[in-house]
């Protein structure tokens, strides 16, 4: 998916970061932490050519911080859908939205130096924080 690599680097550069708060700032993307239900991480919405991220509060910050950066793959490669974010299924999920989504989380939060850094893919991930199921988005 090399699209979404592309257009993730594309996204680093022009914000000169790679936290999805602030790309999401910047990109006017209303990042919302709400108290949901267990089950649900976050989602995206789109709604009158508004796009809201909504995280659940009650997640550790490091998975609030991939939780955002899915979701924002979302906003930035699937604008118009509405996206929730399960936990029962997203990390198995093989619908093509989800893998492009957290192909795109992946890769925004390691940083491009990183790859090289690490002998396995796990210590790369849990260095980035991100969660270990994600290995093979990497």
């Amino acid at each position: 998916m090399g699209w979404i690599h592309d257009k993730v680097k594309e996204l680093k550069e022009k914000c000169k970061t790679n936290d999805p708060f602030e790309i999401a700032t910047l990109q006017n993307i209303q990042v919302v932490p709400w108290n949901l239900h267990e089950e649900i991480n976050g989602f995206y919405k789109y709604d009158r050519r508004n796009k809201y991220i909504f995280v659940n509060n009650n997640l550790s910050e490091e998975m609030q911080r991939f939780v955002c950066a899915h979701e924002l793959g979302h906003a930035i490669l699937h604008p118009r859908a509405n996206t929730p974010f399960l936990r029962t299924n997203t990390f198995f999920s093989v619908d093509r939205i989800e893998v492009e989504a957290n192909t795109f989380a992946v890769h925004l939060l390691v940083r491009g130096e990183d790859f090289q850094n690490y002998e396995t893919k796990q210590q790369l991930l849990k260095a980035n924080g991100i969660p270990e199921i994600m290995e093979k988005f990497v």
